[in-house]
């Protein structure tokens, strides 16, 4: 008997294909989640709960740690203890001591990368600027080609070098910003 997988019917993923991407999503959909991971990417990938917690309570208050109170915190480390950490461990994606008060970054962690770049409100997208860029480098071209002066003066070899420095320096540019905005 042969099966057909229609365009729409994927094979049943193995335990070696990583986390779906629902697991992901649904990992990354609360913000304190979010911030876990930030914290142990920026830091030393196992941290104490308390100090994820006193963190997080900083960022959440826009305050130094130092700055921090008491109910802040706790706030913090009760919701991160009896909800946000065990649905990451569960997801794969840390690896939770309650007993010990200990959180680490598992090799699945790597899944999440792609999803938690940050993109600001007045940031063009990559993908807007390579289209903007591609449109301009086709229209001086075009004016090259049928002769408009004063693109006549420039040979396409000219054109050619000075497009592919631009595409190089924009890619360039583009590996850096993504890295800068990755959260570590």
């Amino acid at each position: 008997m042969t099966t057909f997988l229609s365009s729409r019917t994927q094979p049943p993923a193995t335990p070696d294909d990583g986390p779906s991407r629902d697991e992901i999503f649904k990992a990354l959909s609360n913000r304190r989640r979010r911030n876990v991971i930030r914290y142990l990417k920026s830091r030393d990938p196992k941290a104490q709960v308390r100090d994820i917690a006193a963190q997080l309570a900083a960022w959440e208050n826009e305050v130094e740690i130092s700055g921090v109170t008491y109910k802040q915190r706790k706030r913090v480390y009760t919701a991160l203890h009896q909800s946000h950490l065990p649905k990451l461990a569960d997801s794969g994606f840390i690896e939770y001591e309650p007993n010990r008060g200990l959180v680490s970054l598992t090799r699945e962690s790597r899944h999440l990368e792609v999803y938690l770049e940050i993109v600001s409100e007045d940031e063009i997208l990559w993908s807007e600027y390579y289209f903007g860029l591609a449109v301009v480098c086709g229209l001086l071209a075009f004016a090259g080609w049928i002769g408009a002066v004063p693109f006549t003066a420039v040979s396409g070899y000219t054109y050619a070098i000075v497009f592919s420095i631009v595409f190089g320096l924009s890619g360039l540019a583009h590996r850096t910003v993504t890295k800068r905005n990755r959260l570590r």
